[in-house]
């Protein structure tokens, strides 16, 4: 592979852990961003809610990082989240983020983190036979079955 081709360190990371889950799957670059949902589904050419939003909170007694994986249509109520996580959450700082995750805000992947945290996914994901998410940069994606998804991140399903 060309070094014009290779992929980024961050998205060596996700194919690695998806290789290690037992997954077959191969992330791949895309030529625009993938940053927001409506653009990664006007990319890839999808519906928007077939996108995974990987979206850190952090526990506002504990510190502890939460990831919800979200439907591309779909906002986190952080009202639910309250009644599920027993704490309430706030929005995650760019430095918390990567200090958990290992990854910057725009392309943190569901899976690949440098620290386990504890994941729950969107029930609306279910809807869907084919899931994209980012590969750990707004350059590269992978698709992925919801049933896959779940299983690989350890994920408790979630109503938002």
């Amino acid at each position: 592979m060309s070094k014009a081709n290779a992929l980024p360190e961050t998205a060596n990371r996700v194919q690695l852990a998806l290789h290690k889950a037992g997954l077959t799957i191969s992330v791949r670059q895309v030529k625009a961003s993938t940053r927001t949902a409506e653009e990664a589904a006007a990319v890839i050419g999808c519906d928007v809610g077939q996108i995974v939003k990987s979206m850190v909170f952090r526990g506002c007694e504990s510190g502890r990082a939460y990831l919800i994986l979200a439907s591309g249509k779909n906002r986190v109520n952080e009202n639910k989240c309250f009644l599920l996580l027993g704490e309430r959450i706030e929005q995650a700082t760019p430095v918390f983020v990567r200090e958990k995750t290992g990854f910057a805000i725009g392309g943190v992947p569901p899976l690949g983190h440098s620290s386990q945290i504890p994941t729950w996914m969107d029930q609306a994901l279910l809807r869907f036979q084919t899931l994209w998410a980012s590969a750990g940069s707004p350059h590269v994606v992978f698709s992925i079955t919801p049933k896959d998804l779940a299983q690989v991140t350890f994920a408790s399903l979630i109503e938002l």
